[in-house]
């Protein structure tokens, strides 16, 4: 019996014992399970923050997409509107190119005319100059040439001479007139060009 009383307090000690290991393993649990309570809020708020981060992301690609759809857009307006003047300016040049061999052959015959006071000679010279303000509204321009320093751009050198009265590569004599149409050359200046 000595051994059951001896017991008992023993029993006491050790379910004290076990008590306290239980709620230390309690207290862990909690412990654990705060942690693992936080990480799961920081997990998922790190989840969201992502997702955010991503919707951001899609959201400014969207934007930019826009932005260059709008540009591309903007670019073809200014280039059709350019194509559309460009046709405009240019849309009489194949008849305006064919009327230049007319206004060659009125300067032809006008350098060859005979008496002043004339009645014939001085109508061919209003014709002249009636039909030359017509093309130059539409856009017709002359290219001068006489005495400038030669341009492969704007003339074309039909031969070359020796010249007292021209620097070597000037021009001293313009065969046939060039011009711009709108600023584009026409035609080029048929042109002697000093040695």
């Amino acid at each position: 019996m000595n051994k059951g009383k001896r017991g008992a307090p023993l029993d006491d000690e050790l379910n004290l014992e076990d008590e306290m290991e239980d709620m230390k393993e309690t207290e862990e649990t909690e412990e654990t399970e705060e942690v693992k309570a936080d990480k799961f809020k920081k997990t998922k708020h790190k989840e969201v923050k992502e997702k955010d981060e991503v919707q951001t992301a899609e959201e400014e690609a969207v934007a930019i997409k826009y932005l260059r759809l709008m540009a591309d857009f903007q670019n073809y307006k200014r280039r059709v509107e350019k194509e559309k003047s460009d046709i405009y300016a240019f849309a009489n040049e194949k008849i305006v190119l064919e009327l230049l061999d007319v206004i060659d052959n009125f300067e032809r015959a006008l350098a060859h005319q005979g008496e002043e006071g004339n009645v014939i000679s001085d109508g061919m010279n209003m014709i002249y100059k009636q039909l030359k303000a017509v093309l130059e509204k539409s856009g017709l321009q002359e290219i001068e040439a006489l005495g400038q320093e030669f341009d492969p751009n704007l003339h074309n050198a039909v031969m070359m001479e020796d010249s007292e009265e021209y620097e070597p590569g000037k021009v001293t004599l313009v065969m046939q007139k060039g011009y711009f149409l709108n600023k584009k050359v026409l035609r080029h200046t048929m042109v002697r060009v000093a040695k």
